[in-house]
C-alpha cells in the first residue's frame, strides 16, 4: 500500500478525453493517448479515418479525399452524429 490518498487526480482513467486531434499542432493532440490507440464509433460505425472529435459537441473530422490545402494539410469536413470513444488497449 502507499502513503498517499488515491485522488480522482491520481487514479487511472479507462475514458477517452472529450476532444483529441491527431494534428501535433493542436491545442488538443496529445501523443501518449493516441499512442495507447483510441478507438471511435460514429453513429454506430467504427471509424478509423478520424483526424479530430468532440464528444460533448457531437463531431468528428476526417479528411475530404485526397485534397491538401496550400500548406499541405488534408482538407477535413465535419461530420455530426453520436459519437462514442474507448482505448483500444
Amino acid at each position: 500500500m502507499t502513503d498517499t490518498p488515491e485522488t480522482p487526480e491520481t487514479l487511472p482513467t479507462d475514458s477517452p478525453p472529450d476532444r483529441l486531434s491527431v494534428n501535433p499542432r493542436s491545442e488538443f493532440h496529445d501523443w501518449d493517448l493516441l499512442r495507447r490507440g483510441i478507438g471511435i464509433r460514429y453513429n454506430g460505425v467504427e471509424r478509423t479515418n478520424v483526424e479530430e472529435y468532440c464528444i460533448s459537441e457531437g463531431w468528428i473530422r476526417v479528411a475530404a479525399g485526397k485534397s491538401l490545402d496550400r500548406k499541405g494539410n488534408p482538407l477535413t469536413i465535419k461530420l455530426n452524429g453520436t459519437i462514442e470513444a474507448w482505448f483500444k488497449s
